[in-house]
């Protein structure tokens, strides 16, 4: 792993907020997202992590923004998956709050000190979701905060609806990781991203991991972010994000629902997976959907996964109940 070699700047010039930029190939969109972070009407440390572009990124970062006292750049030596490369990040930043950001995103002036401003709500909050725009219909919300439902389905809340929707402030189940604020002392408590995710569903995990804990996600409507989305992977529906997405879906169930409510929830599991399975067949990937289902089961019960597993605390059963509700509340969302 490579470094930039320039003294790091910390929380004593009063900067509350590192941003954090998992980069790989980002060609097309590394220099406008960081110039619109240097134009933050707040102080911000930046460091980027580059997952061993090979499209020139790493080269443009090195030679526009090495040099910025602000700015740190990461180089490491093979795709190591989102996740790592958030990880590096986190654990490399001396700030109060991490700003995790999507490489093909563009941010307002105003996002970062909006975000600081819902922490400052309760030490209890965890994570801020910023209102994510799509950035090629800018009219439309590319992402309101993320749910999760008892189908086994993660989906963005306000996907495609008009950008003046989902105007309040409100607790989300998870906020998604291409554009949030966290509190970095809580993933002391709870543990950084689960890196045998490598990419997909890391942001639904580490929320729901969170409401466990009984900590907060909430949703910030004046924090506006530009997403481009599918930059760096492709379509919406490839065979990578399929047989990765369908995997993770299975561990992700595993590792953090204890015995009696996955027994709860089963039936509307088995509907959910025979839907999506029907869902990719049309598409011709059904095979590649039951592949990475099967890929679930086996990290599931590995020793790897068999670790990561979220042990039942009684402490935590009021938690759990508000979970379930909103597990069952956002089924209904999904289709209403």
């Amino acid at each position: 792993m490579e470094v930039n070699e320039k003294q790091v700047l910390g929380n004593e010039e009063g900067i509350k907020t590192t941003v954090v930029i998992p980069n790989y190939n980002g060609i097309n969109y590394i220099e406008e997202c960081m110039e619109s972070l240097l134009k933050s009407d707040v102080p911000l440390r930046i460091i980027v992590v580059d997952n061993k572009s090979g499209d020139g990124s790493r080269e443009l970062l090195a030679e526009k923004y090495g040099d910025l006292q602000q700015v740190e750049l990461i180089f490491l030596e093979e795709n190591t998956g989102f996740c790592h490369a958030v990880n590096v990040g986190i654990q490399a930043a001396k700030t109060e709050y991490v700003f995790l950001l999507n490489n093909d995103t563009v941010v307002e002036k105003d996002c970062v000190s909006e975000l600081e401003k819902q922490m400052l709500r309760s030490q209890d909050i965890f994570s801020v979701g910023s209102k994510m725009i799509n950035m090629r219909n800018p009219d439309k919300i590319d992402d309101a905060g993320d749910l999760y439902c008892a189908l086994g389905w993660a989906f963005a809340r306000g996907k495609d609806k008009e950008r003046n929707a989902y105007g309040k402030e409100d607790r989300i189940f998870a906020a998604c990781a291409g554009a949030a604020l966290y509190r970095r002392s809580i993933f002391e408590a709870i543990g950084l991203f689960d890196e045998a995710h490598f990419a997909y569903l890391e942001d639904i995990d580490i929320g729901y991991r969170a409401n466990i804990h009984g900590y907060l996600n909430v949703f910030a409507p004046k924090a506006i972010v530009y997403h481009a989305g599918s930059a760096v992977s492709g379509s919406r529906h490839n065979e990578f994000k399929v047989d990765l997405s369908a995997r993770n879906s299975i561990y992700l169930i595993y590792k953090n629902m204890p015995f009696l409510q996955i027994l709860l929830n089963l039936p509307f599991l088995l509907a959910g997976y025979l839907i999506k399975w029907f869902f990719f067949a049309l598409k011709g990937l059904g095979g590649v959907y039951r592949k990475g289902i099967g890929k679930g089961f086996a990290l599931a019960f590995s020793a790897k996964g068999r670790a990561a597993k979220q042990r039942f605390k009684a402490g935590n059963f009021f938690n759990y109940l508000w979970i379930q509700w909103q597990l069952w509340i956002n089924t209904l969302r999904r289709f209403f």
